[in-house]
């Protein structure tokens, strides 16, 4: 069992990125200008929004932070969008998610410019992806094919099983990973999905994304098999100072005996999510410099 280090692999693409905005910089052009719009003090995104902030800083981004408070409006988060949109010094913006239950996620996605939307989630993007067309990619699911990729495990041909179908991991990665160069045979497995089991021991590659901790159990999988954990619940612990620890959808103790390769929780997926982000707002400032 090989473990796939999503921090080692992280570092070498931000020195990578750095190489970039340094000869960008030293050509006269603008470093890469990335902003992330924060709605509330929700743990998780507080952790992720600043590890996206120190990122952009270790690759000579320039980086913005726009907090707002649980009660703010969908009007004056609208508002901040199209600020947003119209501010030819910004490459690329986040709103963070999840938002308060009195704003409709949708609309705001959809209020972001495709242009900017290096989140990847915009319908124009996802539309571009699905027509296999050059767009954002969701980071998350960009991160998890450039894992495979750098640790060269096989795909082509390959059964990839995914379980999770959100606009944000599960239905991006499965159209990435049927997409010529990667050529697997992938299935999509959800709440409904009978004989669950019977399907993800077929998986030569699996991909957990249903956020339940501890829900893939080494029974479930063959020898063999590549594990990609994307889950990140926090549960409550007394071994850590905050009182609780991440926790991914494997369990990883009965898992990684079968598994030919693996990623943990934390330090794999996490780190890949904050990369592309960073590759997205990149290819941003290249497309505003053409």
């Amino acid at each position: 069992m090989q473990l796939i280090d999503g921090k080692k692999t992280s570092a070498e693409i931000k020195q990578e990125i750095a190489a970039e905005v340094a000869k960008m910089v030293a050509d006269g052009k603008s470093a890469p200008h990335l902003t992330a719009v924060l709605v509330g003090h929700d743990g998780g995104s507080e952790t992720y929004v600043a590890h996206k902030i120190k990122s952009c800083e270790e690759v000579g981004f320039v980086s913005q932070l726009i907090r707002f408070e649980d009660d703010v409006t969908e009007d004056e988060l609208l508002k901040t969008v199209d600020m947003l949109n119209k501010d030819p010094k910004v490459d690329g913006f986040i709103v963070q998610l999840p938002l308060p239950k009195h704003i409709d996620e949708q609309k705001i996605i959809e209020a972001v410019s495709p242009e900017k939307d290096v989140d990847g989630f915009h319908p124009v993007n996802l539309g571009k992806l699905v027509a296999g067309l050059d767009t954002f990619v969701s980071a998350t699911p960009s991160g998890i094919v450039d894992l495979l990729k750098r640790y060269n495990i096989p795909t082509a041909g390959k059964h990839c099983v995914i379980i999770g179908r959100s606009n944000i991991v599960g239905r991006p990665l499965s159209i990435l990973m049927s997409q010529k160069g990667i050529d697997a045979t992938v299935t999509v497995c959800h709440s409904r999905t009978e004989n669950l089991k019977e399907i993800t021991q077929s998986a030569d590659i699996l991909v957990a994304a249903i956020g339940k901790p501890g829900f893939v159990t080494g029974d479930m999988v063959k020898d063999g098999v590549a594990v990609i954990d994307v889950g990140t619940t926090r549960v409550k612990s007394d071994q850590t100072k905050s009182g609780w620890k991440l926790k991914g959808d494997v369990d990883f103790d009965s898992v990684s005996p079968k598994a030919s390769f693996i990623t943990p929780v934390p330090g794999g997926v996490g780190p890949m999510t904050i990369c592309s982000l960073l590759k997205n707002t990149l290819k941003a400032a290249k497309n505003r410099t053409k």
